[in-house]
C-alpha cells in the first residue's frame, strides 16, 4: 500500500471513531479527568468570543496542557500535530517559530500574534523574536487569510498565542527539568489575588534553560520573566498590565547543508547530522527582547463595550555565522560569513468598539475597529567568506579570507487600519461579513548613500462566511477571504517588490454532538497568491516567482473514546504549486509544503490500582511528498516520526502537589532530512531528546 492510501485510510480511521466517541459521553468517566461538554470560544478567528461550531472557519486550539503533554520546546514544535501545519521547515533549528501553514512558507516567521497583536518583528533582517511556550496558556491555528482583522498578514494563516493571565485564585509552580544534550531548566509561575477586595491579582512567571544542541560546539541559552497585574477598576472597566523580557545569550543552528551528502551521499558517503560547518570563535546569535504593553476593557451596558490592546517592544540581535554553500572538492565545502548587528523598536495599538443588538429577527455582534502599527529597525550587515571545511573530517580553527564593510539600512513600516465586521444569527444560520481599508508605508534607507526605496499602498480586504447549525451538532459552513502583505524586500535593482495578495475559499463541516466533549472538522480550501517573492540565503535581494494555488482537504478530531483515552489525530493533503513564474518553475509543487501530513496524539488516564495517577501519552507524525527545490529535481524522502509522554502525580501516594513526567521526541531516533529551502540548503530534524521534568504546585 502506498503512503497516500495508508494516509487515507489513517484519516478515515479518525474520521470513524466519531460514533464510537459520541457513544462513550454515556459511560463512566473518571473523577481526574472529569470533562465537561466542551464549547471552544475562539477569539483569533473573529476578535469576539464565539464559539466553536459558530466560526465558519477552521481553527485549531493547542491547549496549555498539550504543550506540557507534548513536551513542546518552542511554539512551532507546539503545532507539530496540528493539520494543515509544518513545523519542520528548518528541521532542528530552535531559534524561530517557522510555521508553513496550507503550503505558504513565506511569512512563515511572520504569523504570530501575541495577545491579539502582531509581533512586529521584521522577516527581512534577524530581528524576529520568539515566545517561549512555558508563558502561553494557548494558541489558536486560524488557517487561511486574515487580513480582514489583522491587516497584513500570509494567506495561509496565523498563530494567534494567548499569554498566561493573572488569576484571581491561588497557584504556585516551581518546575526543574533536566534532559539529553545536557538539557537543564527551571521554572516557576505565581499567581494570586491582591487583598481581599478582589480587585487586583498578579502573575509572575520566569524561566532559566540552557542546553547543547545535537550539532557539534552550538549550545541554546534563554533568562525569561513575564510580570503582570490585572486591575478591576470598578465592575464594568479593567486593565491589565503586561511585561515580557527575554534574553537569548545562546541561540543554537541555523545552518542547511547542500542536498547532495544529505538527501543523497555524496560519493558514496553522508554528511552526520551532528555536523557543523562554521566556526567556533566566529559563532554567535545574541537576541534580548522586551515587551511592555496592556490590555484595557470597558462595558457601557449589557451590550456595548470597548477594548485597547497596546504593546511597545524593542529587540537587540548580534549575528556571526559562518555556513556553507555548495561543494569546493569531493569532501570539502565552501564557506562564508553572515554577520548583522540589528536594533529593532516598534508598537501597536488596537481599538475596538463591540455591541449585540437586534434587528428584527437577525441578532447581531458588531465590531468596529482601528489599528496601528509601526516599527523600525536600524541594521548593520557585513558579510565574507572563509576557506572551505571537510565535511566528513571537520578541523577548526580557520581565519576569515576577508570580511568587507556592512551593509548598513534603516527600515521602516507603518500600517493603519479601519475595519468592521458582524456576526449575525438568524435562527440556525450564522452569517460572517467584514470588510477592512489599510494604508501601509515602506521605506529602506542606505544612511552610507543616502539612498532609499520606499512605496505606500492602500489596500481593502473582504470577508463572508455562512454557517448553518443542526440540531445534531452538525455545522456546514462556507466562507471567502482575503489577504495581502506589502514586501519590504527588494528586487536586485533595489526596488521594493509588489504586495502580495491572497483569496481564499473554503468549504467545511464541523461536528460536536450535544453534550459532548469530542469535536471533528472536516474542510476544503483554495487559495490563490500572487506577487510572491523569495530569496536565497546566500544573496541580499529578492526574485518575484509569480502566482501559487494551493488547494487540499484537512480532517483534525478531538476525540474522548473511553473513560480514560483521549485522541487528537489530523491529516492534511496540501496541493501548493506555482501557478504563474518566470524562472521556469511554472507547473510545479511549491517546495517546504508536503503534500501529506498525517498525525494522531493518545493519552490515557490511569485511575486504578498500582498505576492510579499515571498518564501515558503517544504520538506518531508522518510527513510525505515533500520537494526538495521549486525546480522539482529532488524529493526529500518521506518520514515518520514517535513521540512519547509520561506523567505521574505522586497525590495518589500522599505527596500533594509533587508530579514528574518524562517526554521523550523522536523515540526510535530516526536520522532524516525534515526539509530543503532549495538543493543548497537541506535542514537535518531532531535526533531523539529525553526530557524529565519535576513539577511542585503548592
Amino acid at each position: 500500500m502506498n503512503s497516500g492510501h495508508r494516509i487515507a485510510g489513517t484519516a478515515l480511521l479518525l474520521a470513524g471513531m466519531a460514533p464510537i466517541a459520541v457513544a462513550a459521553q454515556s459511560g463512566d468517566t473518571p473523577e481526574s479527568v472529569q470533562l465537561a461538554p466542551l464549547n471552544v470560544i475562539g477569539q483569533a478567528a473573529t476578535k469576539a468570543e464565539t464559539p466553536f461550531l459558530e466560526t465558519p472557519q477552521s481553527v485549531s486550539e493547542i491547549t496549555r496542557e498539550e504543550m506540557e503533554e507534548q513536551g513542546a520546546r518552542t511554539v512551532q514544535e507546539a503545532a507539530r500535530y496540528t493539520p494543515g501545519v509544518f513545523a519542520g521547515q528548518i528541521g532542528a533549528s530552535k531559534r524561530y517559530d517557522y510555521m508553513v501553514l496550507r503550503g505558504f512558507s513565506d511569512g512563515s516567521i511572520d504569523n504570530v500574534y501575541l495577545d491579539g497583536l502582531k509581533m512586529l518583528g521584521d522577516p527581512g533582517t534577524f530581528s524576529t523574536l520568539q515566545i517561549d511556550p512555558y508563558f502561553l496558556e494557548s494558541a489558536e491555528v486560524v488557517k487561511g487569510p486574515a487580513s480582514v482583522l489583522y491587516g497584513r498578514a500570509s494567506p495561509g494563516g496565523i498563530v494567534a498565542l494567548t499569554s498566561k493571565q493573572p488569576r484571581f485564585s491561588s497557584h504556585r509552580e516551581i518546575q526543574l527539568g533536566v534532559g539529553t544534550q545536557a538539557q537543564r531548566q527551571a521554572a516557576f509561575d505565581f499567581t494570586d489575588r491582591i487583598g481581599d477586595s478582589g480587585r487586583a491579582a498578579y502573575r509572575l512567571t520566569g524561566l532559566a534553560s540552557r542546553s547543547d544542541t545535537q550539532f557539534d560546539k552550538l549550545e541554546q541559552e534563554r533568562y525569561a520573566l513575564a510580570p503582570s497585574l490585572t486591575l478591576n477598576l470598578s465592575e464594568a472597566t479593567s486593565l491589565t498590565l503586561q511585561a515580557y523580557l527575554q534574553d537569548d545569550p545562546e541561540g543554537g543552528s541555523h545552518s542547511g547543508l547542500p542536498a547532495e551528502g544529505t538527501l543523497y551521499p555524496r560519493n558514496g558517503r553522508t554528511i552526520s547530522n551532528n555536523f557543523f560547518e562554521g566556526e567556533p570563535d566566529y559563532e554567535l546569535f545574541e537576541r534580548t527582547q522586551r515587551m511592555l504593553g496592556y490590555q484595557l476593557e470597558h462595558a457601557f451596558n449589557d451590550s456595548w463595550s470597548v477594548r485597547q490592546n497596546f504593546r511597545y517592544l524593542n529587540s537587540d540581535v548580534r549575528l556571526q555565522q559562518v555556513y556553507a554553500f555548495g561543494w569546493a572538492s569531493p569532501t570539502e565545502l565552501n564557506r562564508y560569513y553572515s554577520g548583522a548587528d540589528e536594533s529593532l523598536e516598534a508598537y501597536a495599538v488596537d481599538n475596538q468598539l463591540q455591541g449585540e443588538f437586534a434587528t428584527g429577527a437577525l441578532r447581531h455582534t458588531l465590531l468596529m475597529g482601528v489599528d496601528y502599527q509601526r516599527r523600525r529597525a536600524d541594521v548593520a550587515w557585513p558579510s565574507g567568506s572563509f576557506p572551505p571545511i571537510d565535511a566528513f573530517d571537520p578541523e577548526y580553527g580557520a581565519d576569515p579570507i576577508a570580511i568587507g564593510p556592512a551593509q548598513r539600512q534603516d527600515r521602516e513600516l507603518d500600517q493603519l487600519g479601519v475595519y468592521l465586521q458582524d456576526q449575525i444569527a438568524l435562527g440556525n444560520w450564522r452569517f460572517t461579513l467584514g470588510g477592512r481599508q489599510d494604508r501601509v508605508d515602506i521605506a529602506n534607507r542606505n544612511p552610507d548613500t543616502g539612498t532609499e526605496d520606499a512605496g505606500d499602498w492602500r489596500q481593502f480586504s473582504g470577508r463572508a462566511g455562512a454557517l448553518y447549525l443542526f440540531d445534531n451538532g452538525l455545522a456546514p459552513y462556507a466562507s471567502y477571504s482575503e489577504s495581502f502583505n506589502p514586501n519590504s524586500y527588494a528586487d536586485a535593482d533595489g526596488d521594493l517588490l509588489e504586495p502580495t495578495e491572497g483569496r481564499q475559499y473554503e468549504l467545511g463541516m464541523k461536528f460536536q454532538p450535544p453534550g459532548s466533549a469530542s469535536q471533528v472538522t472536516a474542510s476544503l480550501f483554495h487559495i490563490e497568491q500572487e506577487n510572491v517573492a523569495t530569496r536565497e540565503p546566500q544573496e541580499s535581494f529578492y526574485r518575484p516567482v509569480g502566482e501559487i494555488r494551493s488547494r487540499g482537504f484537512e480532517l483534525e478530531s478531538q476525540l474522548h473514546v473511553t473513560g480514560g483515552l483521549f485522541l487528537r489525530g489530523g491529516y492534511s493533503y496540501t496541493e501548493a504549486k506555482i501557478h504563474e513564474a518566470a524562472d521556469g518553475t511554472e507547473g510545479n509543487y511549491s517546495n517546504m509544503a508536503p503534500r501529506h501530513q498525517a498525525s494522531l496524539w493518545g493519552t490515557y488516564f490511569f485511575d486504578q490500582g498500582a498505576l492510579d495517577g499515571l498518564e501515558a501519552g503517544l504520538g506518531v507524525r508522518h510527513i510525505a511528498d515533500l520537494w526538495a527545490d521549486d525546480e522539482n529535481t529532488r524529493k526529500v524522502p518521506d518520514y515518520t516520526l514517535v513521540d512519547a509522554s509520561m506523567r505521574y502525580d505522586l497525590e495518589s501516594i500522599g505527596i500533594q502537589g509533587l508530579s514528574a513526567r518524562l517526554n521523550v521526541h523522536n523515540l526510535f531516533d530516526k536520522e532524516y532530512v525534515a526539509s530543503c529551502y532549495s538543493l543548497n540548503y537541506c535542514y537535518y530534524g531532531d535526533e531523539r531528546s529525553v526530557t524529565a521534568t519535576v513539577s511542585y504546585d503548592f
